[in-house]
């Protein structure tokens, strides 16, 4: 079966509070902007699984509280749907901090990676212990 690739449930609006799955010493982070989407008029941006994110740190060691970092979304709560027909559904919604290239800052992510994310972003793939 063929589909379309990037097509994807959005299941995260700006403003949402996720976990951080690395090793960094960030805990949560607050989605500010979606990096390189086309936005519609009167609607929020949001984000869904393998997208590239600005977040805030909300909670986490001094040094990365109240700072800004690039993330990639590797799990969403909201279901999604993939080619062959499967649905998928997470426990929780997490992200993981990168920077623009999709390089990964941690070493080590903790809990499972979409299989979507992994294939976008190589360097989660490579790091990521668990893809589901």
């Amino acid at each position: 079966m063929k589909g379309i690739a990037g097509r994807q449930t959005r299941g995260l609006p700006s403003m949402a509070r996720l976990q951080v799955a690395d090793n960094t010493g960030a805990k949560i982070a607050q989605i500010i902007n979606v990096l390189k989407l086309g936005g519609t008029m009167r609607r929020y941006p949001a984000a869904g699984v393998g997208d590239l994110v600005r977040v805030s740190i909300k909670r986490g060691t001094p040094e990365t509280r109240r700072q800004m970092y690039d993330a990639v979304v590797i799990r969403q709560r909201r279901p999604f749907r993939r080619v062959d027909g499967t649905w998928v559904q997470f426990e929780d919604n997490a992200v993981v901090i990168t920077n623009r290239r999709g390089e990964v800052q941690g070493s080590d992510i903790k809990g499972p990676v979409s299989r979507e994310a992994a294939e976008r972003w190589p360097r989660i793939a490579a790091t990521a212990k668990q893809i589901v």
